[in-house]
């Protein structure tokens, strides 16, 4: 339990601060169904008095609200260090910075218009975001344990420390309870939009490996971002 303290603690507003272990990325897929069913509720309870618009910029902001803007702020720093033309080590570096420059600023405004557009578009329930919003962090967790860390040091450097294997029975079977509630929630629809998100996950991995050498925690947080982003694009399509 200690560890799953720990997993809530990173990845959203509670109790931050406390530095987190490998074994806290197991959990990583919890505090994303978690996460998930808060904005639910957020959803069911702001449309009895507001307009889909207002109620989906309200889900945009409650989510960024919940995580301490903790993904946001990586998507905006893998923006500025992976899309330029740039060495390797001048990518690291410029992703350390503080500092947002304009690829971060244009890739973190696309994704916010693409959430706030997908949310107009598609009936939120309790349980809607719950399975995308699990097996994005669940992603996360494993590829913690499957690829090497692009820093000698930093944030993300605790939890690969004696991370055991790359594989555990622990993420599968995560996985694949997230695909049946996506199933029993949204039908072929919620299936579909749960591969979307580990698809998109998974290559934009590859494409940070093929640029850093590895992960960093900023690629880890814009690979979550991205993943939950193309779950609702797949959620709003006419299929």
């Amino acid at each position: 339990m200690r560890s799953l303290a720990a997993a809530f603690s990173f990845l959203t507003i509670l109790g931050r601060g406390r530095q987190p272990d490998a074994a806290a990325a197991a959990w990583f897929g919890i505090v994303g169904a978690v996460l998930g069913v808060a904005l639910g509720a957020v959803r069911e309870g702001a449309s009895e008095v507001w307009s889909v618009a207002l109620v989906a910029a309200m889900v945009v902001v409650a989510d960024l609200v919940l995580t301490g803007g903790l993904h946001l702020d990586g998507l905006a720093d893998a923006g500025d260090g992976l899309l330029p033309h740039a060495d390797r080590d001048r990518r690291l570096e410029i992703m350390r910075t503080p500092e947002v420059g304009a690829f971060g600023v244009a890739v973190v405004v696309a994704v916010l218009l693409v959430r706030f557009a997908a949310l107009t578009s598609i009936s939120v329930g309790l349980w809607t975001l719950v399975a995308p919003w699990a097996v994005a962090r669940t992603a996360a967790g494993a590829a913690m344990r499957a690829v090497p860390y692009a820093r000698a040091e930093g944030l993300a450097a605790s939890f690969v420390e004696d991370s055991g294997p790359s594989f555990r029975i622990t993420d599968a079977l995560l996985v694949a309870a997230a695909f049946v509630l996506a199933g029993a929630v949204n039908g072929a629809i919620g299936v579909g939009a749960v591969f979307v998100a580990l698809s998109t996950f998974a290559t934009f991995l590859a494409f940070a490996i093929r640029r850093l050498g590895g992960f960093t925690g900023d690629v880890l947080g814009a690979g979550i971002m991205l993943a939950e982003t193309a779950a609702l694009v797949a959620l709003a399509g006419s299929w």
